[in-house]
């Protein structure tokens, strides 16, 4: 059994490489997400779109540079060039929108935790019945976009093992990146 700080050394690439791998699908319409179901939404539009933060990290052997896209209208070209450079996103802003509702959240790379988390809209609170009914609209809005990550992850897994992975997939990253976007 490997060693739970060697496995975590070993691999903790995987994060970022994830991370690249879904810029590289939301920035080329590659992802529409599942409707995830239980609350009549099952037909509600789904998109997923990158928010306003992407953070992108070149490991060298001077070290490390890190390179901090921000702002609502901050082009991404800073972040290809630093892909074409050999860096991996280690974090990305993402919007989600099911229907009406929208999320945006941060989620990191080394260790797929997210952060910055916005719900849509709260339900009015008023008496203490509805107080219970709003957590529990707070759990159901964040199990939306755990089973969000989850689904993302189970896809790039399957890719990452498959056969495919360096002859189509990394061929496509790449030319994505070099493609002057």
């Amino acid at each position: 059994m490997l060693d739970l700080a060697l496995a975590y050394t070993r691999y903790r690439f995987l994060g970022n490489e994830f991370l690249t791998w879904l810029w590289y699908l939301v920035e080329n319409d590659k992802y529409t997400p599942a409707a995830h179901g239980g609350d009549g939404n099952a037909d509600a539009p789904a998109s997923l779109q990158v928010g306003n933060r992407l953070v992108l990290e070149n490991r060298q052997q001077e070290g490390l540079e890190t390179i901090t896209i921000k702002g609502d209208d901050a082009g991404l070209e800073e972040g290809i060039l630093a892909l074409r450079k050999g860096a991996l996103v280690s974090e990305i802003n993402l919007k989600y929108t099911l229907g009406p509702q929208q999320w945006t959240f941060t989620l990191k790379g080394e260790s797929l935790n997210v952060s910055n988390l916005k719900f849509p809209e709260p339900t009015l609170v008023e008496t203490r019945q509805d107080l219970e009914a709003a957590t529990l609209d707070r759990i159901f809005m964040t199990e939306k976009v755990v089973d969000l990550i989850e689904d993302l992850y189970t896809r790039f897994v399957k890719q990452r093992l498959s056969p495919r992975w360096e002859s189509e997939v990394l061929a496509d990253i790449r030319q994505w990146i070099y493609s002057g976007t």
